[in-house]
């Protein structure tokens, strides 16, 4: 299975770092004047909102936890509360509480395409693949998801990391997604890594010349130019791209796996 499920599954985060910082300025201002009236519940819930996601990203969750309950108070129907409180009772290990967190923003906003994502995500990280797959699937038709093609890769994603793998369904997702975008990196990853595991050397060979003649390159996209080169034996195509992922990406982890190739070949 290919390192990037986790990566692609941990961009889903949406955190309000930016917001954070306006939110303690305002909370600086709250008390100016005697007669100042009180902030309104939705917007101090917002505000609650952004700090507990900054502090979550900052993994200080009791500090994080105590800002999201703030913000559940003041506004118990904001589906965002709800779902960050989902992720947030996830990092802590208590997955029914992130479960019914995430139900509740799904009833609250059932057709956020956001919510709808980040429950996909959860449960495909929770084996729960039909499920996962199906809610990211109705994020990739939802009119105002922004980026069908990402939901389709996670559908995609999904789906190999089930338990057996279900390859030639995640291939079909990976397509659609190409389809819609087809600079879009993480997908064409994925296609040419199951490609490459299949062993099939001249699609992936193939899907991957094409990326790299047309689009910017990723280290991931680079690395694995480099592995499918060197099993067709083509080793000036293999110095080429390694040569461009050392060039192009210094000190990634990509540069510094170039040197296990050489006794993993696959």
């Amino acid at each position: 299975m290919s390192k990037s499920v986790n990566d692609l599954w941990s961009v889903r985060l949406r955190l309000f770092v930016t917001g954070a910082v306006c939110a303690l300025l305002l909370a600086a201002c709250v008390h100016t004047t005697p007669h100042q009236a009180p902030p309104d519940p939705k917007n101090a819930a917002i505000a609650n909102l952004q700090l507990g996601s900054a502090y979550m990203n900052q993994g200080e969750l009791q500090l994080a936890k105590d800002k999201l309950d703030k913000a559940l108070t003041q506004d118990p129907n904001n589906p965002e509360v709800h779902s960050v409180r989902a992720m947030l009772f996830e990092r802590m290990g208590q997955p029914a509480k992130a479960d019914a967190e995430y139900r509740t923003a799904l009833r609250l906003a059932p057709n956020d395409p956001n919510v709808i994502n980040n429950y996909a995500v959860y449960l495909c990280q929770n084996g729960r693949t039909d499920e996962g797959v199906k809610h990211f699937l109705l994020a990739a038709k939802n009119a105002l998801y922004r980026t069908p093609e990402a939901a389709y890769t996670n559908a995609g994603v999904c789906l190999r990391a089930a338990k057996p793998p279900r390859d030639e369904e995640a291939r079909a997702d990976f397509v659609k997604a190409l389809q819609l975008r087809p600079d879009f990196a993480d997908a064409a990853y994925q296609l040419a890594d199951l490609e490459f595991q299949h062993g099939e050397l001249p699609q992936s060979r193939a899907l991957l010349d094409a990326y790299l003649g047309n689009f910017r390159e990723t280290p991931d996209i680079l690395l694995l130019a480099v592995r499918v080169a060197r099993a067709q034996n083509d080793r000036v195509a293999a110095q080429r791209y390694a040569r461009k992922l050392q060039m192009d990406f210094p000190g990634s982890d990509q540069v510094r796996a170039l040197a296990g190739l050489d006794h993993n070949p696959g």
